[in-house]
């Protein structure tokens, strides 16, 4: 039961990339071409699922939700709806509802990824600064092998402050990502805010000799100064 829901999401995820290649005229196209077909059956949950990609593609998130919701009074543990609606949710500020159906779908799935960190970006989002945290260390020991797991986490530690705990995740984001510009200014960033110039000059230097332009870290660099 469960591998035959991961294949739904899998199916939208597939969709919702192939239409990344369409334009927006070909998206209305498919679009006008699958409320046809969901008239013919209008109880294909395949359909449905199709046409919400469809609404995400262009943006029309309350089209989207609604779709999916129909899905879920067909199928009240149709992953895919579940995943995909939480995601909808949250890109219209309704963190309450987009909380809800990601804990349903881990409910479910408790070991994905992205529903993981995207109920950790959530409750982020609401405020629910001690519940983030503790999203993002499930997500960290969920995943240990995950570059984005520790720079996910990295990051939210940097915005609360807590510098030392940042500087430990942007390590090991670095160890598993050591070409990440964007990791390593990060870092530089935090130990310059520690006042520990030596340290953040001599990463830009690494970088540099690892052949990273100056122009790039010229920001840093200058803070350095």
């Amino acid at each position: 039961m469960i591998k035959r829901l991961v294949l739904l999401v899998l199916l939208v995820l597939a969709v919702s990339t192939t239409m990344q290649a369409q334009t927006a005229s070909e998206w209305r196209d498919s679009l006008a071409e699958l409320n046809r077909q969901i008239r013919q059956w209008p109880t294909s949950v395949d359909l449905r699922l199709k046409k919400a990609a469809v609404n995400i593609e262009l943006g029309q998130w309350e089209y989207a939700i609604d779709e999916y919701s129909k899905v879920l009074e067909m199928d009240s543990r149709n992953l895919a709806a579940l995943y995909f609606r939480a995601y909808a949710n949250s890109n219209l500020r309704h963190y309450d509802l987009s909380m809800r159906d990601y804990e349903a779908f881990l409910a479910v799935v408790p070991k994905h990824f992205e529903a993981q960190l995207g109920l950790a970006m959530v409750k982020r989002k609401m405020g629910r600064r001690n519940d983030a945290l503790d999203e993002l260390n499930r997500l960290v020991q969920l995943f240990p092998d995950s570059t984005m797991a520790y720079a996910s986490r990295a990051s939210y530690e940097a915005e609360l402050q807590q510098w030392e705990v940042a500087l430990y995740d942007w390590d090991e984001a670095m160890k598993r990502d050591p070409k990440n510009v964007d990791f390593l200014v990060s870092k530089v960033d935090i130990l310059l805010r520690l006042k520990r110039y030596d340290e953040a000059w001599a990463l830009l230097q690494d970088a540099m000799k690892r052949g990273v332009p100056r122009s790039a870290l010229k920001e840093w660099i200058d803070r350095c100064k």
